[in-house]
């Protein structure tokens, strides 16, 4: 399979580029230059495989000669068998939906189940090439703690983890700084999320310095996580299609990584009715899908960290799919979105965008009301990232069986638990002792030249 750049499609690129480079040099996402396609017949051969025998199916013909099929094998069944599910993923009913649960992995979040098997990727690809590498990651939580603990110890690897200082929560902080390994570097940023992913990509597009530090990334831009996301969207469907209605999804989102590997599963054959995206009051994704305007506003600060965010860089890769096969025109869009903070999205466009996809917001009131009413009602305890996923078909009327991503582990965010229900949602019994850990990371001014002079010392 060849990949291109959302921004120019003219050049092609292996897995093994778009693995490693996870960004394009021009700034553009990778995405394939064509699709392979599941038939009915297909669909059937997958529907009983258990969750590790499906990703192997699914993975391989995105990865082409990165590894062997064996090999990929091995690496699967590795990651996943820190999962505390055998099935990785764990599909319940809660009311007239089902609630997907992704949070089975070592960090208590859907993060896990991509970044165990892209963590292997990286030992497989430094072993064999004998190569050293530095990752430099953003998080607005969770993707920190999932990709140090599939990077931790590992020979031939640092990460550089930059986190929004004071606003993530105290849980989500500890799961990523009190590790001892030393090839773990965290990075407490003065600013938000955005202003996190800003100096990544910034750090990026500095082909010196990316090439200097030998440079790459694991965050949901990084192709090989949407790939390995869209699995359990195949998974799930399997499990609750009964061929007589149509399957909806609710998936929380900020940065759209989530609920693109979803569309990705689409494109390539699972016959998804509709995804919902799941947004908090930081709602950019909201009002591009409902009403045609990517408006980057000020971000607030709530009780869902993962979604405070007002650049969802994932978004591009839809732009391109729908917009232009050039790159052109998406360049055209980046561009306009950094310059003037605004993309004003056509009626044909955004007509095509509502094939598939619907949107949904909800303030922090409404967060906390629906953990409240699903703990009265079913005595399931919601994060309140899923608890946005929840309340989403409340607030979209979809027809069919509906499935909602749990993204977390209610325990990642014991203020908002307590404060809806009145329970202490506490950490599973093999985490609990990171509470009392001693914490190292470096709180650092939203400085580009400081970061870099930071991580430069540290490589």
């Amino acid at each position: 399979m060849d990949y291109v750049s959302t921004r120019n499609s003219s050049n092609s690129f292996k897995f093994k580029d778009v693995f490693i480079k996870g960004l394009a040099d021009d700034g553009g996402l990778f995405i394939p230059k064509s699709l392979h396609k599941y038939e009915y017949d297909d669909l059937l051969e997958l529907k009983n495989l258990e969750y590790s025998e499906l990703a192997k199916k699914i993975i391989k013909p995105f990865i082409g000669d990165f590894m062997s099929k064996n090999d990929l094998s091995k690496i699967i069944d590795k990651s996943y068998s820190v999962f505390r599910k055998k099935n990785v993923v764990n599909l319940i009913e809660v009311g007239d939906r089902s609630v997907l649960e992704l949070f089975h992995g070592p960090t208590l979040a859907f993060k896990d189940v991509a970044m165990q098997l892209l963590g292997n990727f990286y030992e497989y690809y430094l072993n064999s090439e004998n190569e050293k590498i530095n990752i430099v990651v953003a998080t607005s939580g969770d993707t920190g703690a999932a990709a140090i603990d599939a990077i931790k110890g590992k020979n031939n690897a640092n990460i550089f983890v930059l986190h929004p200082n004071n606003r993530i929560s105290p849980v989500q902080r500890k799961l990523m700084t009190t590790g001892k390994e030393k090839n773990v570097f965290n990075i407490a940023v003065k600013g938000n999320f955005d202003d996190c992913q800003n100096l990544v990509k910034a750090m990026f597009a500095d082909k010196t310095f990316a090439k200097e530090i030998k440079m790459s990334g694991v965050n949901s831009i990084n192709w090989a996580r949407i790939i390995a996301q869209s699995v359990y969207y195949f998974y799930s469907y399997f499990l609750i299609n009964d061929n007589e209605k149509p399957v909806n999804f609710s998936v929380p989102t900020g940065n759209f990584g989530d609920v693109y590997a979803g569309y990705l599963a689409k494109k390539i054959g699972l016959p998804v009715n509709k995804f919902i995206v799941a947004t908090n009051q930081n709602d950019i994704l909201h009002r591009a899908i409902s009403k045609g305007t990517y408006d980057i506003e000020n971000v607030s600060e709530t009780i869902t960290p993962s979604m405070d965010i007002q650049i969802a860089s994932n978004f591009e890769r839809l732009i391109y799919d729908l917009k232009d096969q050039s790159g052109k025109k998406t360049n055209e869009v980046m561009k306009n979105i950094k310059e003037k903070g605004k993309y004003i999205i056509d009626n044909k466009i955004l007509d095509k965008i509502n094939i598939d996809f619907l949107s949904s917001r909800m303030d922090e009131n409404e967060v906390l009301e629906t953990i409240k009413n699903v703990y009265e009602n079913f005595n399931i305890v919601l994060d309140p990232h899923s608890a946005i996923g929840y309340g989403a078909f409340d607030k979209v009327n979809l027809n069919g069986s509906n499935i909602v991503l749990a993204t977390a582990h209610p325990c990642k965010f014991p203020n908002a638990i307590e404060k809806a229900i009145n329970v202490k949602a506490k950490l599973p019994k093999e985490l609990a002792f990171v509470l009392d850990e001693k914490e190292n990371y470096d709180i650092i001014e939203n400085n580009l030249d400081k970061i870099k002079q930071h991580i430069k010392k540290r490589v």
